[in-house]
């Protein structure tokens, strides 16, 4: 995801008067600047950085609708239109199928060992922002049987 993009799609919410879509999407900029700050990178966003504020904001934001209790549908349903706006800006993840042909190709000499803490660590460097950790684990774990 492009940062410009984000401003822009930003802009467009300010001017159609969207206040949750705008102040979602200003969460996402905001995040990404300061992950570009905290790295010394103020005036160069990178896509990479963008994608892990964007995804750093889905996370809690699923967190926020998963942890929300049923009583309250205002809340449950501002939290999905939430979740469901960054998702738009989120990442293509790899599939399930798409890890274990990875694994099974590039990483085989690792998952020889069957030490499922080796694996993991040679692996989340290369995966990391392509596909979710606990999907990665999962794959790992049935290639480690």
């Amino acid at each position: 995801m492009q940062f410009e993009k984000l401003q822009k799609d930003m802009i467009a919410a300010m001017k159609a008067h969207d206040k949750v879509r705008k102040d979602t999407i200003a969460a996402l900029v905001s995040g990404a600047k300061k992950i570009a700050i905290d790295e010394g990178s103020r005036d160069n966003i990178t896509e990479e950085i963008t994608d892990r504020a964007v995804m750093k904001e889905l996370r809690a934001a699923k967190e926020q609708y998963e942890s929300c209790p049923d009583s309250r549908q205002d809340l449950k349903a501002e939290y999905k239109t939430r979740f469901d706006i960054i998702s738009e800006y989120a990442p293509k993840m790899m599939s399930e199928e798409e890890i274990r042909t990875v694994l099974t190709t590039r990483f085989a000499d690792v998952i020889a060992s069957k030490n499922k803490g080796q694996i993991m660590k040679a692996v989340m460097p290369q995966l990391k922002g392509k596909a979710d950790g606990q999907t990665i684990s999962r794959v790992v774990a049935d290639l480690c049987r």
